[in-house]
């Protein structure tokens, strides 16, 4: 991150900062996976590291909105007990998915031991009592979506989607594609010897370029025996940034966004329900993947506010909605005008949520009704718009009169939406990785905390879209621009 943009986040992050007398009445939250294997390969999976990761972002949300004493709690949210009525959760059918879920939940609500042993110890009619293994262990509900379902959509919009396929495809047809493409040539030559026993030599280029970072940065975490020097791993970095973003993301191509329509149909529908049950559903919490983070990026003009919003978000990253008055209350309004929204981000594991204006406007919050006034101009609400705009195939698409409801049957229908040192060789073995091949617990946090500050700017308050180097700088154009 430049010095300039630094010192801007800076002035805009003080600037955000919530008032104190703001009462929190819901809140929504998109969260990412932690560390993992490399998606080159099948069956990667979290590491220790990246449970530790999501583990400690739920401890944050906790600490920030739910525990007594929080700093923002929830209006009427149980402090320390699970409650399944107040707290609803959604993650695609997928292991690396659901497991972030349950991590991010263990450090929300912590086995009950830990909190209130009295709570945690069921009495029996004998004068014994019982606790829940694992120490009072809380087991949340989550949704788990499959991809025949289609509440599948909302967090992973662009799966089985031709629309999209289409859309984001025509990127590597584009002139800004080919000058990078081009521009980068000569960098990406230097990493094929790195990786011949992965991919064949005409591979490694700005083609594959979230692939040829995914594979480097894993096994620079993980692996030894490869060390990749941080200003090219940086650049890596950005040509992934880049590619990734303009596949998901172009103001004058919707179909690249569909994911992240989809989504925001997702967060107008849970947080339209906190409104319809007066605050009795407090929190939403969705798991999902990087792509349709930057597709929601750039459908809210985040890019504006920052370009860094262009960049692939940390491991562990989490936005966040939050509903709320401008006043101490203790019940929820009678008047939904009195109703506001905060947009929120924390990249990685940087210390805090930052607010940030979304929609170019000045305030980093915005009155309810206008919320759901620019969300429904953007979101795709209804599983028949979202089978309409794909052309899928998919099978509950052709059902008749398919507009499906929400598993959460109380939703509101007039907002019902029914995702150059010394080279190292990596083998294949090398760069799966690893998980398994380091002991973490304790140790690993506290790696995990020196590693991410070494990291520096990429755990700041928002993805660090790296800076190219030397001529690639000057010279490949302005990818990923809408």
């Amino acid at each position: 991150m430049q010095p300039t943009i630094a010192k801007l986040l800076a002035v805009l992050a003080v600037a955000v900062t919530p008032a104190l007398a703001d009462t929190v009445h819901g809140l929504v939250v998109y969260s990412r996976h932690g560390d993992r294997t490399s998606k080159f390969y099948k069956g990667y999976h979290l590491t220790n590291l990246g449970a530790v990761q999501v583990q400690a972002s739920g401890s944050y949300y906790r600490d920030r909105y739910i525990k007594t004493g929080a700093e923002r709690q929830i209006l009427g949210i149980s402090p320390d007990q699970y409650k399944e009525s107040q707290l609803w959760a959604s993650a695609p059918d997928q292991t690396i998915l659901l497991q972030t879920g349950s991590n991010f939940f263990e450090g929300l609500y912590p086995p009950l031991t830990t909190l209130d042993p009295n709570l945690a110890a069921e009495k029996l009619n004998n004068g014994s009592s019982a606790i829940a293994p694992l120490n009072g262990y809380q087991y949340i509900h989550i949704q788990g979506e499959a991809p025949e379902e289609p509440d599948t959509i909302w967090i992973k919009g662009d799966e089985q989607c031709p629309a999209y396929t289409t859309a984001s495809a025509t990127f590597k047809q584009s002139n800004e594609f080919r000058a990078t493409f081009d521009a980068s040539s000569n960098f990406y030559k230097q990493f094929v010897d790195q990786l011949k026993n992965i991919m064949p030599a005409e591979n490694v280029t700005y083609a594959h370029a979230f692939e040829i970072f995914d594979l480097l940065n894993v096994a620079n975490i993980h692996n030894a025996s490869v060390t990749v020097p941080s200003d090219k791993l940086d650049q890596l970095r950005w040509y992934a940034d880049s590619s990734e973003f303009a596949q998901n993301y172009n103001a004058t191509i919707p179909d690249r966004a569909i994911g992240g329509q989809t989504l925001m149909g997702g967060f107008l529908r849970q947080l339209q329900q906190s409104v319809d049950s007066k605050g009795a559903q407090k929190m939403s919490v969705f798991v999902g993947s990087y792509d349709t983070f930057l597709s929601f990026f750039g459908l809210a003009n985040l890019t504006d506010a920052s370009p860094n919003f262009k960049g692939l978000p940390d491991y562990a990253s989490s936005l966040a909605f939050e509903l709320f008055t401008e006043m101490n209350m203790t019940s929820f309004p009678s008047n939904t005008d009195d109703l506001r929204v905060r947009f929120l981000f924390k990249n990685g594991t940087s210390p805090a949520l930052t607010a940030f204006p979304i929609f170019d406007r000045k305030d980093d919050s915005m009155p309810w009704n206008d919320f759901r006034t620019e969300f429904q101009a953007r979101a795709i609400r209804t599983a028949a718009d979202w089978c309409g705009r794909c052309k899928s195939t998919v099978g509950w698409c052709s059902q008749k009169g398919i507009a499906p409801e929400s598993k959460n049957s109380s939703t509101s229908s007039t907002t019902n939406p029914t995702t150059d040192s010394k080279k190292s060789k990596l083998t294949l073995a090398q760069a799966g990785v690893i998980g398994a091949m380091t002991t973490l617990g304790v140790v690993a946090l506290v790696g995990a905390i020196l590693f991410f500050a070494r990291r520096g700017k990429k755990t700041g308050a928002v993805p660090a879209h790296s800076k190219r180097a030397g001529s690639d700088s000057e010279s490949a154009g302005s990818v990923g621009k809408a």
